[in-house]
């Protein structure tokens, strides 16, 4: 499923116009980047929760030239999905 096909689906369940579901769509993913980007955490019950880790600084290896490397610290988002989701994708 891509973005068109999820703002079809948004449109068809709720009724609203493709823009419409469009326009929520955009709306409701920018809310939850701009939250995580602020360190929030962000849960979705039912579904899961976003949020924003850190990482370590750390050694690594370039792997065409085995030259060791210094990787920085940095923040990267990850989502952790809720128990409904995770038994809905098993198929349970």
């Amino acid at each position: 499923m891509n973005r068109k096909d999820l703002v079809e689906t948004m449109a068809r369940e709720t009724g609203l116009t493709a823009g419409q579901a469009d326009a929520a769509l955009t709306a409701a993913l920018d809310g939850v980047a701009a939250a995580v980007a602020a360190g929030e955490r962000v849960t979705l019950p039912g579904f899961g929760t976003f949020e924003r880790r850190s990482r370590a600084a750390r050694t690594g290896r370039n792997p065409q030239t085995g030259e060791v490397l210094e990787i920085e610290a940095s923040q990267a988002p990850a989502f952790k999905p809720a128990a409904a989701f995770k038994q809905a994708v098993a198929g349970r």
